[in-house]
């Protein structure tokens, strides 16, 4: 058995960038030879073992050939005839298709992987590309993460797999994964791009107005390096209220992406609003549960500066301000007599107090 390095940790090392995880390919080996050797079994479906010691993920060298629709339905072979060259034919990009000889640190390259990465392009291993419709999602993630170009050829795959509805077999899950890497990457408009021009995302979201969202994702990534809550509340600003609870559904959103989109759009007349009194903006804070659900109000005030080119800036800001003092608000702030009331009466003089608190900001 021979083993080399691969994907993910080789492109990184060539890029001079720490990689978090490393891969092996065994030639030659078994399951049986394996499992002898210490190492434990995790993939049912590949055969992909943990090193006994450091734990990284071990696979036996495989081809693939698709068998059925979306991206699950290959058949695998890993028998011990299976070569390096073969395991990395398999792969997505040229640029993830290198390995690394560990006994003589020798770069094996058989794609050209090394000389698309020196010149910033992201190009299919092979006509495989197109028998799983994820590789769009990783194509596009790449080109947010690097600034890549891809190249005609990937494209023109990328699109033949939207057209053939390949992309509307991946399970709802997998894609919001690839949206959440995508978001996150160092150039998430470029991953959204990416997909447009293969008429991906309209394939996934076609209810989604992005309109003014990529301004807004911009400044949510770039400026202030938001969450990825705060990001996709950017892109869905602009979609019709049910729309986008319909997207976030139908995605299984988490539920602190469902309540910021949520309260994004309740407060929306608000933002347009220039008339704000002390007691209007006591009534906004109520209206998104605000004082009890702080941590998601706060998300909530850092998304407002990137909607309309930030031009909400400054009411985020005063609504900070006016939340501060309002949530620091307690039964100990009230007056002798007012701490003798009983009930609701006690959340009416708290009210007044925050409302005196406001005056100065609204």
């Amino acid at each position: 058995m021979k083993v080399y390095l691969v994907g993910g940790a080789v492109r990184d090392e060539i890029l001079g960038r720490p990689s978090k995880d490393k891969d092996f390919v065994v030639v030659g080996s078994t399951p049986d030879e394996m499992l002898a050797l210490g190492y434990k079994q995790v993939g049912a479906d590949f055969p992909v073992f943990l090193h006994p010691d450091s734990g990284y993920e071990y696979a036996l060298a495989r081809t693939e050939r698709k068998t059925g629709t979306g991206y699950q339905g290959f058949s695998v072979n890993a028998d011990p005839s299976v070569t390096l060259e073969d395991d990395l034919r398999r792969r997505d990009l040229t640029i993830n298709a290198m390995a690394l000889d560990l006994e003589t640190n020798n770069l094996i390259d058989p794609f050209k992987g090394k000389h698309d990465l020196a010149n910033g392009v992201l190009r299919h291993v092979s006509e495989a590309f197109a028998e799983d419709p994820l590789r769009v999602l990783r194509v596009a993630r790449f080109r947010a993460r690097y600034g890549f170009s891809i190249a005609h050829e990937t494209q023109t795959l990328m699109s033949q797999l939207v057209e053939k509805g390949e992309m509307l077999h991946l399970t709802p899950e997998r894609v919001w994964l690839e949206i959440e890497k995508g978001l996150m990457e160092k150039y998430p408009v470029m991953f959204i791009m990416a997909l447009c021009s293969v008429e991906a995302w309209g394939s996934l979201f076609p209810t989604m107005r992005v309109g003014g969202g990529f301004r807004a994702l911009t400044i949510a990534s770039t400026g202030l390096n938001l969450p990825f809550e705060c990001r996709v509340a950017c892109l869905l600003a602009e979609t019709p209220y049910q729309d986008a609870m319909d997207i976030l559904s139908k995605y299984k959103a988490s539920v602190d992406t469902i309540r910021l989109v949520s309260n994004l759009h309740a407060i929306k007349p608000a933002l347009e609003n220039t008339r704000h009194t002390p007691y209007s903006i006591l009534q906004l804070f109520k209206s998104v549960d605000a004082f009890r659900r702080s941590v998601a109000f706060r998300m909530l005030l850092d998304t407002i500066p990137c909607l309309n080119n930030g031009v909400h800036a400054q009411f985020a800001k005063k609504l900070k301000l006016g939340f501060d003092e309002a949530i620091s608000v307690s039964f100990l702030d009230l007056p002798p007599a007012d701490k003798l009331l009983k009930g609701k009466d006690i959340g009416d003089a708290i009210d007044r107090v925050r409302i005196k608190k406001l005056v100065d900001i609204f």
